[in-house]
């Protein structure tokens, strides 16, 4: 397993970050894994020598912290394991169970460190942007969970451009904590994030940790299986189900080139966005063993120019998805 420096930090991640939030419990989604299920892909993560876990407090409604803090304790030491989360989703019932104010961030950092078992949270990352709550007051709270100690390092998640240069320009303007990651939308299929995110990334040294790699499974091939998943997961849908025809071409051209280099197609998908100069690693679920393996497999692929200019020329323009 090869490592990389988190966005413009000195701290040292896996290139396959395991994404958790296929691991909770089936009250929150179907096709989530149980905990019994979930333990084996950590432990062999770890084996592989994946060190990046990340997850939020909205999965599972904290089920995937809990199981995936359990894991950690059981199989690894704590300081060798880059852990991270997310705050903004829906945690309750009540009025301010949500968001970025400084009321719910602090309620919720709490939350989220008794789930995982630990004293500190390596990386803490807002999950989508908050238009209800003041930027300033989101970024001075987050700087205070920097300056306890709480939280390592600061990301962001899926939003415009402009409203993450807003948030940086801020953090700048203060001297507060500056955030060190973009958690975006970004695969072979969906390319909308290098009109001005990817750009934004590179020239600020921010680190890109791209959610979805393999769109949903479309690009390692499992678009045609009927699976729990795929069936029942209506965000899937809304991100994919209608751009059926943009991402057919660019689904055959990767099935292609994986069939030319004679391994599956999502190791080529993976071996793509590694290729991305500003891209640390992809953020991968796993529910059947050759998930991981292929994705640590991917990492040691190297793309042709060629081969990268052939897996590209098909994409067309798509409407923006993922940001809410």
């Amino acid at each position: 397993m090869r490592y990389v420096r988190l966005g413009s930090t000195g701290v040292k991640v896996s290139r396959i970050c395991l994404g958790c939030m296929t691991y909770g419990t089936t009250d929150w989604r179907q096709w989530v894994l149980t905990e019994e299920a979930a333990r084996p892909f950590i432990r062999r993560a770890l084996e592989h020598g994946i060190n990046f876990f990340d997850t939020a407090d909205v999965y599972s409604r904290g089920g995937s912290e809990e199981i995936l803090g359990r894991a950690i304790r059981d199989f690894a030491k704590r300081d060798q394991v880059i852990i991270a989360t997310k705050v903004h989703g829906v945690m309750g019932d009540g009025p301010n169970d949500k968001g970025l104010s400084r009321k719910h961030i602090l309620d919720a950092v709490e939350a989220s460190l008794r789930r995982l078992g630990t004293d500190y949270i390596d990386l803490y990352q807002i999950h989508r942007f908050d238009p209800e709550t003041p930027i300033e007051e989101t970024a001075e709270t987050l700087d205070s969970l920097v300056r306890s100690g709480k939280v390592r390092y600061i990301g962001a998640s899926s939003m415009y451009a402009w409203q993450f240069l807003k948030m940086l320009s801020i953090q700048a303007r203060e001297g507060w904590a500056r955030f060190q990651t973009m958690q975006n939308h970004y695969n072979l299929a969906y390319r909308e994030e290098e009109r001005e995110m990817m750009p934004l990334c590179a020239d600020q040294g921010i680190g890109v940790i791209p959610w979805s790699p393999l769109a949903r499974g479309r690009l390692a091939g499992s678009k045609s299986a009927h699976t729990t998943r795929s069936t029942t997961d209506e965000f899937q849908k809304r991100l994919y189900d209608t751009q059926e025809a943009l991402d057919g071409p660019v689904i055959a051209r990767c099935a292609e080139l994986a069939k030319e280099r004679g391994v599956p197609p999502a190791q080529i998908a993976l071996a793509w966005l590694l290729s991305k100069p500003n891209v640390v690693a992809p953020i991968v679920g796993a529910s059947k063993p050759h998930h991981l393996d292929d994705a640590v497999a991917a990492a040691e692929i190297e793309l042709e120019p060629e081969e990268i200019a052939r897996l590209e020329e098909l994409y067309r323009p798509h409407p923006v998805a993922g940001h809410s």
